[in-house]
């Protein structure tokens, strides 16, 4: 096969990392479960020290993840032992007096390290909804980062990931974009002008609830050896069997999103048209405001839905209730459907007044579709609905 004929996404997940090992030619990547490592003399080594710094699991998931974000151009990916301490581990990046514009909806515990920890540090941060117009107004003179999510955690809202990097980078910024919610599969920001993106591989990319982690990736040697300095300096590195677990999952990352995409587009083709159903968000939607854009930066819409019942916040509960096979839970992204109630979880260390401000109101439920038969999800949606109105 020639090595210049680009491989499709199956092929990249199923072949990324994954050289046979050396001594015994293991086709997966052995877990080095061991904190430390011999050394023949002092400081002379095999290019290992002390699992904190290096560990050749933990570097296959890493080289993984550069290889899926950047498939063309050479990119540096670091794992972390939960996708909050990849975020805040690029936070420190930041020195004190540093300002963040960060998107206005953006996950709570991304909200909440930024207002009740960083602010601790002279580091202040402003929301804004980031529509291409929207930099020139909320720029500061101490601005150093653009913080994106897109979609966005709940309210899947799309940024213009190119747009925004470009106008970022004339103002010396650095933008970083959460890419959690769509999986390099369908979106890689690398590609579209970021300078780091960053996943909580819990999600999509470990794809099956069974274990916390996170990552950044970035094509920026300057910000990879910054990166790699914190990284080990912070030290929350996940577990050699995380990471092992985690490459598992990316091997079927593009399969999984293909048929969570297929079950979403199902569902909200049916929601769409439900009596009860007074607001509905998917970018897939030729109604919503980030449907172009959306089409121009991911392949597919993703296995995302938000969405708001007659009857508010006592529908939504009793809507949950009745579910057999989405279960109420945090997190998102594996292979069994979710239903979760932002206002009271993911966003309850949000502001009141700051949830009702950008739409995460007390009706708003998200879905995380799985990879369940449709017709069985559809089913069980539409009994819970009838039962939620009565």
């Amino acid at each position: 096969m020639s090595a210049d004929k680009p491989l499709g996404e199956s092929t990249r997940a199923v072949h990324t990392a994954a050289e046979p090992e050396e001594k015994t030619g293991s086709v997966q990547v052995p877990i080095y479960q061991t904190s430390t490592y011999v050394q023949s003399d002092f400081a002379v080594h095999k290019g290992y020290e002390y699992s904190r710094t290096q560990n050749p699991t933990r570097q296959a998931l890493e080289r993984a993840m550069a290889e899926l974000e950047s498939p063309t151009e050479p990119a540096q990916g670091f794992a972390f032992a939960s996708g909050m301490a990849a975020i805040t581990t690029i936070t420190q990046l930041l020195d004190s007096g540093c300002h963040i514009l960060a998107a206005s909806d953006l996950y709570g515990g991304t909200g909440r390290l930024f207002d009740d920890v960083l602010s601790r540090f002279g580091v202040e941060t402003t929301y804004s909804e980031l529509q291409p117009g929207d930099l020139e107004a909320c720029a500061r003179d101490n601005t150093s980062i653009l913080w994106l999510e897109s979609p966005t955690n709940p309210l899947l809202n799309i940024h213009d990931i190119a747009e925004l990097s470009a106008q970022a980078h004339e103002r010396g910024w650095i933008v970083v974009v959460d890419n959690t919610f769509a999986s390099p599969t369908l979106q890689r920001p690398l590609e579209l002008g970021a300078d780091i993106v960053v996943h909580s591989t819990t999600k999509y990319i470990a794809g099956h609830s069974d274990l916390i982690g996170g990552c950044a990736v970035t094509r920026d040697p300057l910000l990879g050896e910054r990166l790699g300095f914190l990284q080990n300096t912070l030290g929350a590195i996940p577990s050699p069997l995380d990471c092992f677990l985690t490459l598992r999952g990316i091997r079927t990352l593009p399969l999984r999103m293909e048929r969570h995409c297929d079950n979403a587009e199902y569902l909200v083709e049916r929601l769409a048209q439900h009596p009860s159903v007074t607001k509905l968000l998917y970018p897939g939607l030729s109604g919503h405001p980030g449907h172009e854009v959306a089409k121009r930066q991911m392949s597919r819409s993703g296995g995302m839905i938000s969405l708001e019942l007659e009857g508010g916040e006592a529908a939504a509960r009793k809507f949950a209730k009745n579910l057999r096979l989405f279960a109420t839970a945090e997190s998102l992204g594996g292979v069994e459907s979710l239903i979760n109630h932002p206002w009271s979880m993911t966003h309850a260390a949000t502001p009141e007044q700051r949830r009702l401000e950008i739409g995460v109101t007390p009706g708003l439920v998200r879905l995380s579709v799985g990879i369940e038969d449709a017709i069985d999800l559809w089913n069980d949606i539409e009994d819970s609905l009838g039962a939620s109105v009565l």
